[in-house]
């Protein structure tokens, strides 16, 4: 006999056969796919190779305590401890046949709107008509969620005009969608969408914001962005962390440096979740391209110091020309410590801008100092690179007198003094007007152990022509020969318009010639000041002059043609003032 457990499966077993002959079979399997059956059953179901009856699942083969005493067949023995269960598997569980026909359809459209199908919703809500089964909020709502995919507005207001319609009462998820489904159009719609919550005392969160800021952060309109933030914080909302990162990403883009990084700072401070290190990196670059040296200062100890994070080298540079701007030192010793850790290695652009930064401090001593480090290492300071000092010590002769202090006292430390900052000291004493310290300044250059340059010649060349000192002029000249120093554009340059400021200055076209032979092209105010020294004392050479600018297809300034045209009567400039104005 059975045990009286196997009978009561046995008698339950019969008794939903008879039900199910006597009940039609639904037919969704165009809309579902079939269940399957656990894999474990379905292998100790293949095993027993039991008989189907009408697509349900069959009797549970007998368990091993009912087998019958005279059975001498020794059980198959298995490799673990205990079966994989200690139960009679119920193969009618949860069997579709016990599911509603409303949720098979919730299971359907909710697959559909997941992948977007909204006509293919349509058709299972049609299939639903013919059923007779009315649609709940799920439905209405994946209806919603298909529609917005695609941006079908005016579809989604029908659907929720329909829900009304039917009694169904939208949710904030309906309207989350209906939102989303109008992302593409002005913020008016939004704003009706708040108040018609607002009646439903449906308060927005921070999900419905974020949908509300997708239009204008797709615009790039970040004012009406700010605005919503604004919204938000006055109701207390703490925005959703993409959305605070694509707003501020917005800002940097934008070139709004300072309100990027005032918006990174207020949502770490109120929210527990830290923003991505790509935020505080495009911070940093924001602040840096503006100028910013509060954020630059900010954001570079939040990603280098706290972050972690190694800028690369175009990120340096931009802030060392921060650091240049604003006199920030420090900052940019860090900098260059990072260029040598991603092995960058150090350029005069680079240290250019140490020297502007110390300039700014007025720490002259590291300035001198740096310009000796950059020989040291093989940079060659252009004669741009220490224009930073000579802008601080042109203040006075009192200022010049004391740099030679500095001096003094890098050489009494054995860094060594490098020929620009002697050079520097000639130009501000050339731009004060004293000649007699520029020679002394050039007479004491051995004493330094250093040799002057080309740059120290063209210096001394422009006090010369200030004070129209053309035997100076030619000393100073025997003496670059004597250095084994060949002149550049500028060295003839100064030279033609020294000679111009001569009674007789046939020279400047000697020097004019010699500059052309060695392939060198004569700027446009060497031949404007020819022009107009030849003009003014009825020299016809100054047509010759004329076609070369031609040749050149350097413009005829109104200026200079008037100036032709009145026979130098109009007042010239003082080609002081021009030779000037060519050594800055």
């Amino acid at each position: 006999m059975l045990a009286s457990s196997s009978r009561q499966t046995i008698t339950r077993t019969r008794t939903k056969i008879c039900a199910a002959a006597s009940h039609p079979t639904l037919n969704l399997d165009g809309l579902i796919p079939r269940r399957t059956i656990h894999r474990r059953h379905a292998a100790t179901a293949s095993r027993q190779k039991q008989p189907q009856v009408q697509g349900y699942a069959t009797l549970p083969p007998p368990s091993p305590s009912t087998s019958s005493p005279g059975d001498t067949t020794s059980p198959r023995p298995s490799r673990l401890r205990n079966e994989p269960w200690s139960f009679t598997p119920d193969y009618t569980f949860q069997s579709r046949h016990h599911v509603s026909l409303l949720a098979r359809f919730q299971v359907v459209i909710s697959g559909l709107a997941e992948e977007g199908k909204f006509i293919d919703c349509l058709h299972a809500c049609k299939e639903m008509k013919k059923n007779g089964v009315a649609p709940d909020l799920l439905i209405y709502n994946d209806l919603l969620k298909a529609a917005a995919r695609d941006g079908l507005h005016l579809e989604a207001d029908g659907i929720i005009d329909d829900m009304r319609a039917v009694g169904v009462h939208p949710d904030r998820q309906s309207y989350h969608h209906l939102i989303y489904a109008k992302r593409a159009l002005e913020a008016d719609h939004m704003w009706s969408i708040l108040e018609r919550m607002q009646e439903l005392r449906m308060p927005p969160n921070a999900q419905t914001f974020s949908l509300i800021l997708e239009r204008p952060l797709m615009s790039k309109n970040l004012e009406l962005a700010v605005q919503y933030l604004s919204v938000m914080n006055a109701r207390g909302i703490v925005p959703e962390l993409q959305t605070a990162q694509n707003i501020i990403i917005l800002a940097t883009t934008l070139g709004h440096s300072r309100l990027a990084l005032d918006l990174a700072s207020a949502f770490e401070d109120e929210s527990v979740r830290r923003l991505d290190t790509e935020v505080w990196v495009n911070c940093l670059i924001s602040c840096a391209e503006n100028l910013f040296a509060e954020g630059v200062s900010i954001a570079w100890d939040k990603v280098v110091n706290d972050l972690g994070i190694t800028p690369d080298e175009g990120i340096c540079l931009d802030v060392l020309h921060t650091v240049a701007r604003h006199g920030m030192a420090d900052l940019g010793t860090e900098v260059l410590r990072v260029l040598n850790e991603i092995g960058a290695p150090w350029q005069e652009h680079h240290l250019a801008c140490m020297i502007e930064a110390f300039c700014k401090e007025k720490r002259l001593k590291e300035a001198f100092e740096t310009l000796y480090v950059m020989r040291e290492n093989g940079i060659t300071p252009a004669a741009e690179t220490a224009h930073p000092i000579f802008n601080v010590i042109k203040e006075d002769i009192d200022t010049v007198d004391d740099t030679w202090g500095l001096l003094n006292q890098l050489q009494e430390e054995g860094k060594g003094v490098d020929i620009s900052a002697i050079n520097a000291i000639i130009q501000a004493t050339v731009y004060l007007g004293d000649l007699q310290r520029a020679v002394g300044t050039y007479k004491s250059i051995p004493d330094y152990g250093i040799e002057p340059d080309v740059e120290t010649f063209n210096l001394l060349l422009s006090a010369c022509i200030a004070v129209s000192h053309r035997e100076l002029g030619d000393y100073l000249l025997g003496e670059m020969k004597k250095a084994s120093l060949k002149p550049d554009a500028r060295t003839y340059e100064r030279l033609i318009v020294l000679c111009l400021t001569q009674t007789n200055y046939e020279d400047a076209f000697f020097y004019l010639e010699e500059m052309k032979g060695h392939n060198f092209l004569p700027t446009i105010g060497i031949y404007e000041a020819v022009i107009k020294r030849c003009v003014s004392t009825g020299d016809s050479r100054y047509t010759l002059a004329l076609e070369e600018m031609e040749q050149c297809k350097y413009p005829v300034s109104q200026a200079l043609a008037d100036f032709i045209a009145n026979a130098g009567n109009v007042p010239q400039s003082n080609e002081e003032d021009a030779a000037r104005r060519s050594s800055s």
